[in-house]
């Protein structure tokens, strides 16, 4: 189940935007007179969570190296180039599985709008940096383990990665990370509450809507959650979801920190009848000396959400054990 993939910077990318809202474009609304967000969305994307330091703070490509990156994305998939590199008991996926699509013409050089760098900030002191590695090597870093996939070693399921025990998902965070594969969430919207379903790996946040983010009511800080507690408002027609309470076991973001100090703001704006712009904030003071922002565009998906059955089909989890022990036994031998 680990993921790795060897690319090409920014020429790997199947061009992701940020949308614009038509100008005569009316947000339309549900029974409750609440802004519409409901379907399934696709936040599949190519574009760098940072943004290369080429670019500087110049967060869209022009015309012309848009044209150039597919290009070299054409020649990119034309060759042996474009398969994942990762080999032996650790090895995934070719390009024909990936899904990464994108619509328009404005493509963005990051994720990261702020800092304006397009970069995380810099880490406070005595923050874990890095927390995990493909290939089950060991990274000296003692349990738990709270990146997504990978792990510090493989003498049992606790040294690997949240994801590869099916606890929480390559991208369902909070907040949404795109990954190679099934970037789906639905919405579902009722007079007073909101729920956002991801399924990978099935996790539906029940989000209670108030009327101003001074009316919530939050619950006690010793109450906490894999992925934190979600209370949310209306500001015009964007849909706010503020999470606290994280319960510390996951990483802050990516593979670094921790999440127990963690304050997550999204928000979803409906631009047009097929995209909503999905915008998140993370404040972590213990991790971070600045907060991060990014932009993630997602997309209208005329089907449903199917089963991930991580679980019942987590193979990998398995056979990562098991190729380890085997590899053992004839070191032993040798």
């Amino acid at each position: 189940m680990n993921i790795a993939k060897s690319l090409i910077p920014l020429a790997s990318m199947c061009l992701p935007v940020f949308a614009i809202a038509a100008d005569n474009y009316s947000v339309p609304q549900t029974q409750w007179g609440q802004p519409d967000l409901q379907g399934v969305w696709n936040f599949s994307s190519d574009t760098p969570m940072q943004r290369l330091s080429e670019y500087g703070e110049r967060q869209f490509l022009s015309a012309a190296e848009v044209e150039e990156v597919k290009v070299q994305q054409a020649a990119l998939d034309a060759s042996s180039d474009g398969a994942l590199a990762i080999e032996g008991v650790d090895e995934s996926y070719n390009d024909f599985w990936i899904e990464n699509a994108g619509i328009g013409d404005e493509v963005r050089t990051s994720h990261v709008v702020y800092p304006t760098n397009g970069q995380l900030p810099p880490l406070v002191s005595g923050a874990i940096a890095d927390q995990g590695v493909y290939g089950g090597g060991t990274t000296g870093e003692s349990r738990p383990v709270r990146i997504a996939a990978g792990g510090i070693g493989t003498s049992g399921p606790e040294d690997r990665g949240l994801s590869e025990r099916c606890i929480i998902g390559f991208n369902a965070g909070p907040p949404f990370i795109p990954s190679l594969y099934n970037n789906n969430v639905q919405i579902v919207q009722s007079n007073g509450h909101v729920v956002i379903m991801t399924e990978m790996i099935h996790d539906a946040r029940v989000v209670k809507l108030y009327d101003s983010p001074g009316d919530i009511n939050w619950l006690s800080d010793d109450i906490r959650l894999w992925t934190g507690d979600s209370r949310g408002y209306f500001d015009g027609n964007t849909l706010v979801v503020e999470t606290r309470n994280f319960n510390g076991l996951a990483a802050s973001f990516g593979s670094t920190g921790t999440s127990v100090d963690k304050v997550l703001t999204e928000r979803f704006s409906r631009m047009s009848s097929d995209t909503v712009n999905y915008e998140f904030t993370i404040d972590d003071p213990s991790t971070f000396t600045d907060k991060v922002m990014a932009v993630v565009p997602m997309t209208k998906v005329a089907g449903q959400v199917y089963e991930y059955a991580c679980h019942e089909g987590n193979y990998g989890m398995v056979n990562i054990l098991r190729g380890a022990r085997y590899q053992e036994s004839l070191d032993e031998s040798n």
